[in-house]
């Protein structure tokens, strides 16, 4: 069972922009008992994140990794950035969903590939340079964490400059990124929700993110410098 649902995002000027622009996406939602085929509270947060730095978004190549039903995605195509949707490529109906995202939105001009996190796989070689590669809710088993990083690290090797937005959802204290950036050579900052309109139960009209501890992440290089705000 397939069904739409609405995001409003609105609350307020982002950066770059002035007054109140408002987008209205629609997501499919699926009764299925892959995990991916619903939207979870981190994707609304992370799409928050795009919409307020939707001012920066045009013209940049954006990658989508485990998207599922792809609502940052979605919402960064929207914004201007010419996006790329992926999950894996063992799980087709996982990329089905991405495809009906893309249909949804009337965006035919986003490509999806499956790419399968810790296989260098002719997909993930064709890929050009990114410009940021969006994760949301992904360090989620930590059995996965590794090949989700040496993913991510073969991105950064062709664009030393390109940022991981990452939205993960606290549900243990049992497990840390830390160790595994310092062996990949990247850096993590925490950006507070509050910086960014994420801090509220109801974000973009959704309840979803309700009383959920959301944290956002960049990680980056370690060797790169760069502030954020």
């Amino acid at each position: 069972v397939v069904r739409a649902q609405r995001f409003r995002f609105s609350q307020g000027p982002g950066l770059g922009d002035e007054g109140g622009a408002i987008l209205e996406v629609c997501v499919p939602q699926v009764l299925h008992l892959q995990y991916g085929m619903y939207v979870w509270p981190c994707a609304v947060v992370l799409a928050q994140y795009l919409w307020f730095h939707r001012g920066s978004l045009p013209g940049k190549a954006v990658l989508e990794i485990g998207a599922g039903v792809s609502l940052p995605g979605i919402v960064a195509a929207k914004c201007g950035a010419e996006v790329t949707l992926s999950d894996s490529s063992e799980l087709p109906h996982c990329l089905e969903i991405c495809q009906q995202s893309c249909q949804m939105n009337n965006l035919p001009q986003v490509h999806v590939v499956g790419l399968t996190w810790g296989h260098v796989s002719r997909d993930l070689l064709a890929l050009p340079p990114q410009d940021i590669i969006l994760a949301s809710d992904v360090f989620f088993e930590p059995e996965d964490f590794e090949d989700i990083l040496t993913t991510v690290y073969f991105l950064m090797q062709k664009n030393p400059k390109v940022k991981l937005w990452s939205t993960y959802q606290v549900r243990s204290a049992d497990w840390s990124l830390e160790a595994l950036l310092y062996k990949w050579d990247m850096k993590c900052v925490h950006i507070p929700l509050e910086s960014f309109g994420a801090d509220k139960e109801d974000i973009a009209e959704s309840a979803l993110p309700g009383r959920h501890t959301v944290e956002m992440l960049v990680i980056s290089f370690a060797k790169d410098n760069l502030n954020y705000t």
